[in-house]
C-alpha cells in the first residue's frame, strides 16, 4: 500500500512545484520569482545505453532571464558515488536545455543532509573543473510546523516538514498538527497530503501515529489508501490485545486478520478478542 520514503521526498515537488519556492525562503537562497512551473521529462539518459534519471525535475519561468531548473533528488543515506552523477546531471541539463540548473537534495536524517550539503569538487587539487554545491533539506533546516492554522495555510510544506522530521520526537506534534489542519477540507486536497504523507513515513514508528491520526481525525474522509490505513490501524489493535491478553496468535490467524479489509467484520473481531480465550474465537465461524 505505501510505497518507499524515497518517493515521497521528490514526488511532492511534482505534485505541488511552488512548494520549491517555499523551501528556498526557508534555505535563505534568494532566486528570482517564478511566473510559472512545468514538470520536465526525468530521464537524462544519452545516445549510448547508459540510463540516467534525476528523480523530479522542474522548470521555473521568471520575468527575466529566461528561468531555470531544479532536478530534486531524495537521498536515504550517505553514497560516495551520488556527488558524480549530481555533477552529470547539472552539466547535462545545463547544456541541453541552456538554463541554470540548481539541485535539491531532501534528505531525512541530520548526518546524510550534512554530507549531501558539502561541496564537491571535480578536477585537479589546484584548478577545480567544476564545484558541485547542492541546496538541501533537511531535518537540521525545515520547520516545525506543529501549529495547526499554520499547516492550512501551506499543507504542501507542512507535509514535507512531516516527512523530512519522521525520525524526529516531534514528529508526533506536526502529524497532529497537519491531520487537524486537514479537517473538513476538499478531499482533492486532503487525498494527495494523506498519501505523500504515509509513503514519506515508510515503516517508522510514526506511520502508526499517522494511521491513528486519519483514522480518527480524517474518519470522515474515504478513498482506497484511508480505508487501507484505518485496516491496517486496526488489525494492529486485535493482535495488539490479544498479545497483551496473553493469547496465542497462530501464523494463520494473523494473516487472516491482517489481510481482512471489512471494517464491520474487524470491529466485531476486536469486541471478540477482548474476551476470547484462543485467537481463532475472535473470527466467530463456529
Amino acid at each position: 500500500m505505501v510505497s518507499s520514503p524515497h518517493e515521497a521526498m521528490h514526488r511532492i515537488f511534482q505534485e505541488y512545484p511552488g512548494l520549491f519556492s517555499r523551501v528556498s525562503e526557508v534555505l535563505g537562497v534568494d532566486l528570482p520569482h517564478p511566473t510559472s512551473v512545468e514538470a520536465l521529462p526525468t530521464d537524462l539518459t544519452e545516445a549510448r545505453p547508459v540510463e540516467r534519471r534525476v528523480d523530479t525535475l522542474l522548470r521555473f519561468e521568471t520575468a527575466a532571464d529566461g528561468g531555470f531548473l531544479v532536478a530534486v533528488e531524495a537521498q536515504g543515506r550517505k553514497d560516495p558515488a551520488k556527488p558524480g552523477s549530481w555533477a552529470y546531471y547539472c552539466a547535462y541539463l545545463h547544456e541541453k536545455y541552456g538554463l541554470p540548473p540548481l539541485l535539491l537534495v531532501v534528505c531525512q536524517d541530520r548526518a546524510t543532509a550534512e554530507w549531501a550539503s558539502r561541496p564537491v569538487r571535480i578536477g585537479p587539487r589546484g584548478w577545480p573543473t567544476l564545484t558541485l554545491r547542492p541546496l538541501v533539506a533537511g531535518p537540521h533546516n525545515m520547520p516545525v510546523i506543529s501549529d495547526a492554522v499554520e499547516a492550512r495555510k501551506d499543507l504542501a510544506l507542512a507535509t514535507l516538514s512531516a516527512i523530512t522530521h519522521a525520525c524526529d520526537p516531534e514528529v508526533g506534534v506536526i502529524l497532529k498538527a497537519l491531520s487537524t489542519a486537514l479537517r473538513d477540507m476538499p478531499e482533492d486536497l486532503v487525498n494527495p497530503v494523506v498519501e505523500f504523507t504515509a509513503q514519506g513515513l515508510g515503516n517508522r514508528p510514526a506511520a502508526h501515529i499517522w494511521r491513528n491520526l486519519v483514522a480518527v481525525d480524517l474518519s470522515f474522509y474515504t478513498s482506497p489508501l484511508s480505508d487501507g490505513i484505518r485496516a491496517e490501524s486496526r488489525a494492529e489493535d486485535i493482535l495488539f490485545v490479544l498479545e497483551k491478553r496473553g493469547v496465542t496468535i497462530p501464523d494463520d490467524v494473523r494473516e487472516r486478520v491482517n489481510d481482512c479489509e471489512d471494517p464491520e467484520i474487524m470491529r466485531s473481531w476486536l469486541a471478540r478478542a477482548l474476551t476470547a480465550a484462543t485467537a481463532e474465537e475472535i473470527f466467530g465461524d463456529a
